[in-house]
């Protein structure tokens, strides 16, 4: 048996161990194909004959042999379908000898091949690649075992796949030991020593011993020029390291995953601790390290950057309105006085004229040289009006220019500069930029030290700020200059035509896709991994979704002629309006009257039941794999849980609570409560619940499974970069926005926490690929969720896509045939508003293909591309082949969206229940006044993660109370209404729940604890 532990007891039993079926699924897996009939027919027992059914029967399910192991329920089952007596099945009498004849024939069938010598050698290659880019041992184990499955090879036990991937582990470790020991110089050791040994701060009063590796662990989240300048320092230092460093890096070659994993034992740990470990381990790590906070470090500089640029932008832009405002008045009036001088001059001058003219007592010469003399009198007046003139159309050019703007800009410069000038100046760009001007100027600016003058480059500019720059009288606006170069890189970098050299948020979008090279010798394979092999052909794919548009514009168009459609109206425009109807009210009693009534129940009493009945705490692993020791008791977790999902803070909730020690839970929360095992606590729940009846009785079709998603914003009580303002939800506070994703069970399966300001389309993918439980067949979302890029995503990976959009009507729909083939079918109401263009599609499709296989696959996140790719890059031959195919499944959507009521309506009752999920969160979030009281990104999403956790825990006690209550109810009736109840409520309810502890009004809790009540000098009454 290996000595690391990777699947838990109950997790080895059950790879060990039959599955255990429903009876629909028993339906489904036990049954004797026809080939089997002549099979069947030789074998001469009963007991032969279930057990061949058995056998196969698991192994469709599970890819697996189980001995000689069957589940008397399937027994009894299969014999009832085959017409047998169950108890004349003698399992003692069934040979091995039979079993390997059965085991092979099912092979054979199903087109498998057992785990042999070819197969283990095959696993040991695949396993030994695998611990290069995944660390975590489960991980692992997980991804072999779906790789073998695709392989359609037979899997076996889990001590032999356990003891290949320590094997590998041990192996990569020790290679990687070898390759310290011979790569590292001794001046290099004595540098990483160097960090674990105590030095003085003589910038402090006292003079504070403290450890340089201490104040290397933890960048500020902070745009206050002080902590930025820390920041910087600590990236000088670290950016030394890693560059003396680069060619032992680079001869490690070590995965983001093993460095992350490293580094992190590094940070977890005290500097003792870190300096007890063998020095090959202690160098390692101190390395990978290194190497993980130099980039971490330049994505946080780089944060800073966008954060205060576009801070900058925000008040440039609010003070140029205002000003505008302010101004509008005074134009206004010179206006107005500009148009009455000019109509008095005129009109006094042309009647005048006009008097002449009709004067006939004058003959022409007379009149002419009247007519010279009435102009020539009006020179004063007229000096006036064009000097007003020249006054009111410099002001209008001002204004049309934006020079006023760039004065603004300029204004901002100096506390823009204190905040960016110096990250500009120290962080190293990608040379392979797509603007070549920007890079000049970018090198130019470090060259000099962020030095300038006139001679700076300016072609990155435009016509018109090259014009600004320039200044009055040829004087170079230095301060605009550098205010426009900062908005341009940070334009750039939004962009992705600016990228990072030591970065892991922003490289290149090529980085983070498959290898090129890697895709073209692969591609099928590659394709067939991802399930996308149908998708391979272009001309096809693009030939069935013709089809099926044609289909639907039919459909949609005939019910409306017909008058099927009285909810769609069409508008002079050539927009429409569609309605919803409402539905129709179900008699059914409330879901709460069953719930208990004079009974609360305390959150740690719902943990404590769920933990007994799923296991959630066993995915809660060390941080390291080979720990060993006694895990912490499950009030602990339990502690841990309740300060993080309710922003009470683990601190305060141990001094408030009883039998929890501070140190414990502190230790815990550090070793524990990684962000994978939280997500892992919640998978465990949600897969119980998964196959759960009475959570079906949610689903309008029992194969078919909607989901949602929503944003939800939280203010940050703290300095964090992955916080903004956002003035229409939080004022002038900043805060995150929480997206969370829901079924239609109330299961909440993901959430993730972005900026305020982000929108939330580049994360729904996200939440669609995180499928290890819940696979979503429909999504929805609101506006803010739906792009034609995200319809393109969801297309290729098999969900439909089924967003609230606002202003739907408005929409444009689009065809591979244009409006003139669907008139003169007789089709009129919804026509294509445009051609899809095919030339944009086809000469990108391969590495279409790339992209949603690179996302398929988790090679990387669906946002990490959006973010590479997103809306500044619309010229980028991807993106506008992605948009353009996107047209295609968006036109679909808006057709069958227009004609069918029950999907609008499921649409929206999917979209309620998220909703509702966001005040449940409230409701759990009462610890500090609904706010984050972490600052890094990931922090918050442990935070996020644990209030989910007691989500799921109580929806998931609701079904087990529930589940209880049928089957112990007699009434039919009574039962009747119970699981109406159910269907037409929601069982995501928190009422009959605690969540805020008790209270103690013991006679010694009355007692004053800090001697307030006998003042020395108690204050005297005033007469």
């Amino acid at each position: 048996m290996p000595r690391m532990t990777i699947f838990n007891a109950l997790e080895q039993q059950a790879f060990e161990s039959p599955p255990v079926f429903t009876h629909a699924e028993r339906l489904n897996f036990f049954f004797a194909p026809l080939m089997f009939n002549d099979s069947m027919e030789s074998m001469r027992t009963p007991t032969n004959k279930v057990c061949f059914i058995l056998i196969a029967g698991y192994f469709k399910a599970r890819r697996k042999f189980f001995s000689r192991q069957f589940h008397q329920a399937d027994i009894e089952f299969v014999a009832g379908q085959i017409g047998l007596n169950h108890n004349e099945i003698l399992l003692r009498s069934y040979s091995k000898e039979t079993c390997s004849r059965q085991q092979r024939l099912i092979l054979h069938h199903f087109g498998c091949s057992a785990f042999d010598a070819a197969a283990k050698a095959f696993a040991t290659t695949e396993i030994a690649l695998m611990v290069r880019v995944q660390f975590r041992p489960k991980l692992v184990l997980l991804e072999i075992i779906d790789l073998l499955i695709t392989k359609k090879i037979t899997l076996p036990s889990y001590a032999l796949l356990a003891g290949l991937i320590v094997s590998a582990i041990n192996h990569y470790q020790r290679k990687l030991s070898q390759i310290i020991d011979h790569c590292l110089t001794e001046k290099q050791r004595n540098k990483l020593d160097s960090l674990l040994e105590r030095t003085t701060d003589k910038n402090t009063v006292d003079e504070i011993w403290r450890y340089p590796l201490t104040l290397l662990k933890k960048p500020f989240q902070s745009t206050q020029p002080s902590k930025i300048k820390i920041n910087l320092t600590d990236l000088e230092t670290l950016l030394s390291l890693y560059l003396d460093l680069k060619p032992v890096v680079d001869k490690l070659a070590l995965r983001y995953e093993c460095i992350r994993h490293y580094a992190q034992l590094v940070i977890k740990s005290q500097i003792p601790q870190v300096s007890r470990r063998a020095a090959k381990d202690r160098y390692l790590y101190l390395i990978a390290f290194i190497v993980y906070q130099t980039f971490k470090l330049h994505d946080t500089l780089i944060d800073t950057l966008l954060f205060s640029v576009q801070s900058a932008i925000n008040i440039a832009d609010k003070e140029h309105k205002e000003s505008y405002y302010q101004d509008r008045e005074q134009r206004e009036q010179k206006f107005f006085s500009l148009a009455d001088r000019l109509g008095k001059s005129i009109t006094g001058t042309i009647s005048e004229i006009k008097h002449i003219i009709a004067d006939v007592n004058l003959n022409d010469s007379q009149k002419v040289i009247a007519i010279d003399t009435t102009l020539s009198a009006q020179p004063a007046k007229d000096g006036q009006v064009e000097q007003q003139i020249d006054s009111f159309k410099e002001n209008m050019a001002t204004i049309h220019r934006g020079q006023d703007y760039y004065a603004l800009l300029e204004q901002r410069s100096l506390k823009l500069q204190n905040r960016t000038a110096d990250i500009v100046r120290q962080v190293q760009f990608d040379p392979h930029c797509s603007k070549p001007a920007l890079l000049e100027a970018i090198l130019h600016y470090q060259q000099k030290n962020g030095t300038i003058d006139k001679h700076a480059p300016v072609a990155f500019l435009s016509a018109e700020e090259q014009v600004a720059v320039a200044g009055q009288e040829n004087k170079f606006r230095i301060s605009l200059y550098k205010v426009l170069l900062y908005i341009a890189v940070a334009n750039a970098i939004k962009s992705g035509t600016l990228n990072l050299i030591h970065s892991e948020k922003y490289r290149s979008l090529d980085d983070y896709l498959i290898p090129k090279a890697d895709w073209d010798a692969n591609r099928e394979t590659y394709l067939l991994r991802a399930k996308l092999e149908q998708f391979a052909d272009c001309g096809a794919t693009l030939q069935a979704l013709n089809e099926a548009l044609d289909a639907q514009y039919h459909e949609t168009n005939t019910h409306f002629s017909e008058g099927d459609n009285s909810f769609l109206s069409l508008r002079a425009n050539g927009s429409f309006h569609i309605s919803t109807p409402k539905q129709d009210d179900v008699e059914a009693l409330s879901l709460s009257e069953f719930f208990p009534e004079q009974k609360y129940i305390s959150l740690i009493e719902a943990l404590a039941t769920v933990d007994q009945t799923t296991g959630f705490l066993d995915e809660f692993e060390h941080w390291q794999p080979k720990y060993q020791a006694e895990k912490p008791l499950k009030k602990i977790f339990f502690a841990g849980i309740i300060g993080y999902g309710c922003d009470i803070g683990h601190r305060k909730l141990a001094q408030i609570s009883r039998q929890i020690n501070e140190n414990e839970l502190d230790t815990t929360i550090n070793w524990y409560f990684s962000l994978e095992n939280i997500q892992n606590a919640n998978d465990r729940i949600l897969h119980f619940v998964d196959r759960m009846d009475l959570p079906n009785l949610y689903r309008q079709q029992p194969d078919m499974l909607h989901t949602s998603s929503d944003g939800q914003k939280f203010e940050v009580s703290v300095d964090s970069l992955n916080a903004n303002h956002s003035f229409k939800y939080l004022g002038k506070d900043k805060g995150a926005s929480i997206i969370s994703f829901i079924d239609m069970r109330h299961l909440l399966w993901h959430s993730t926490v972005i900026t305020a300001s982000e929108r939330e389309a580049a994360y729904v993918i996200d939440g669609l690929m995180h499928n290890d439980v819940i696979k979503s067949d429909i999504h929805s979302t609101d506006t803010h969720g739906f792009s034609e890029v995200i319809f393109c995503s969801t297309y290729l990976l098999g969900t439909q896509f089924a967003p609230r959009i606002r202003g739907i009507g408005r929409q444009r729909l689009y065809a591979f045939k244009n409006r003139q083939f669907y008139e003169e079918q007789g089709q009129t109401a919804l026509l294509p508003h445009r051609a899809i263009r095919v030339v944009l599609i086809e000469p990108e499709w391969d590495e279409v293909l790339r992209f949603i296989t690179t996302i398929k696959l988790k090679v990387a996140t669906a946002s990490q591309l959006f973010k590479r790719l997103n809306s500044y890059s619309k010229q980028h031959t991807l993106y506008r082949a992605l948009k353009e195919f996107g047209k295609m499944p968006k036109s679909l959507f808006i057709l069958k969206y227009v004609d069918d009521p029950a999907f609008r309506q499921s649409i929206e009752k999917q979209l309620n229940k998220v909703e509702s999920s966001n005040k449940f969160s409230k409701a759990i979030s009462f610890g500090h006044n609904h706010e984050f009281i972490q600052s890094e990104k990931e922090e918050q999403e442990i935070a996020e993660g644990c209030r989910r956790l007691i989500k799921n825990v109580i929806t998931c006690w609701n079904y087990l109370f529930l589940t209880r209550m049928l089957d112990q109810q007699t009434d039919p009736a009574r039962k009747e209404e119970l699981i109406e109840a159910v269907r037409n409520g929601s069982v995501a309810t928190w009422r009959h729940f605690n969540l805020h502890g008790e209270f103690d009004f013991s006679d010694e809790k009355m007692i004053d604890s800090v001697g307030l009540t006998n003042p020395k000098n108690p204050p005297t009454r005033k007469s």
